[in-house]
């Protein structure tokens, strides 16, 4: 279940509750009932607030050649109309974040969840050492909101006057920066000082539903986005949970903590999880790290929940890594051997076929 662990800039939360925003203990939850929420959002044209993710400011001359050495992607194709997923990585491989790498101003924009953000920040500045590079928080100073839906590019084309055109492109209209995100419908994120944001609202307001996080995570679902959240830290390796698919990560550049082991799983065909999406019908409630059993795995787990949200229909909708021979097979359980029953739905992207 979704987890928003963010504070709110005051002039930004203030004008939120004016706007109807639900607000507790400096968290914003939504504008109506989530069920309702998540309807617009499979439906209609919605805007989210994003308080729940939180952004890492990259900047100094050695900016770009730090991010190099430390992430899954290539940062030198990063540029003012370029963005791109990137894995943060253990020495073993495994995932400590993945970051929304944006450039903007004079320096670099990591976006992961809020709840990761001061273990995965005190993590990185160990490694600063000598560098010219400071890293800071600045989700207070850069508010952000998530737009989606059949007609938002026009809005957006209307208030800002332009908008990116393809997937992971990015695009620089007076204050605010624009994101292309995947998603059925064409989905953006606006990045801006809340000034900007706080003058934008109106003008999106009169085409877009307001809704909280848990609708764009449940778009993320949709969209076969993966997210690291506390309870799968260094759970997935960056393949596990197709970011190879997702073109997250660059098999040619110089080494970063992990790259042996991944490009070892590239290589030498040792990948034998995968991450899918998955429909759970029913009352139970599944979180992220939740275990998925299935009968070719007796006695053990088979996959892990990485992330899932209540479904506009019924339900929950999830995105679990498991191991590709029980995915196979098809009988996929939530909790226990005979725990809710799995039922595996189709991503917008391939998966290859010799891993079916």
């Amino acid at each position: 279940m979704y987890r928003n662990s963010a504070t709110v800039n005051k002039v930004w939360k203030q004008f939120l509750l004016e706007a109807g925003a639900r607000i507790d203990d400096g968290q914003v939850y939504g504008f109506a009932e989530p069920a309702d929420e998540v309807r617009a959002a499979a439906n209609g044209n919605i805007l989210a607030e994003l308080s729940s993710l939180a952004l890492i400011h990259a900047q100094g001359g050695d900016a770009r050649g730090f991010l190099q050495s430390q992430l899954s992607n290539d940062i030198n194709a990063v540029d003012r109309g370029h963005t791109q997923l990137s894995a943060y990585c253990s020495p073993k491989g495994r995932m400590f974040a993945i970051f929304q790498i944006l450039h903007r101003d004079d320096g670099y924009l990591l976006q992961l969840p809020a709840a990761l953000e001061e273990s995965v920040l005190k993590r990185l500045r160990m490694y600063v050492l000598r560098a010219n590079v400071t890293l800071d928080p600045v989700s207070d100073e850069l508010p952000r909101i998530g737009v989606c839906g059949p007609t938002v590019t026009d809005t957006l084309r209307e208030a800002l006057g332009g908008v990116p055109e393809h997937i992971n492109e990015s695009r620089q209209s007076g204050a605010v920066t624009v994101v292309r995100l995947p998603g059925r419908h064409p989905r953006f994120e606006l990045i801006a000082e809340t000034e900007a944001l706080i003058g934008l609202w109106p003008a999106l307001q009169k085409t877009v539903t307001p809704v909280g996080p848990a609708a764009w995570a449940w778009l993320d679902i949709m969209a076969g986005v993966p997210t690291i959240a506390p309870e799968t830290v260094e759970a997935f390796v960056p393949q596990m949970a197709n970011l190879d698919l997702l073109d997250g990560i660059n098999f040619k550049k110089g080494c970063y903590p992990g790259q042996e082991i991944v490009a070892r799983m590239r290589y030498l065909g040792k990948l034998k999880q995968r991450m899918y999406r998955a429909h759970l019908a029913g009352d139970a409630i599944p979180s992220a790290g939740d275990r998925v059993y299935a009968p070719d795995f007796p006695g053990q787990a088979a996959g892990t929940v990485a992330t899932a949200q209540p479904s506009p229909a019924d339900g929950y909708d999830l995105l679990v890594v498991v191991q590709i021979s029980s995915a196979a097979a098809g009988e996929l359980h939530l909790g226990k051997s005979d725990g809710p029953s799995l039922t595996l739905k189709d991503l917008p992207y391939d998966i290859p076929s010799s891993q079916q």
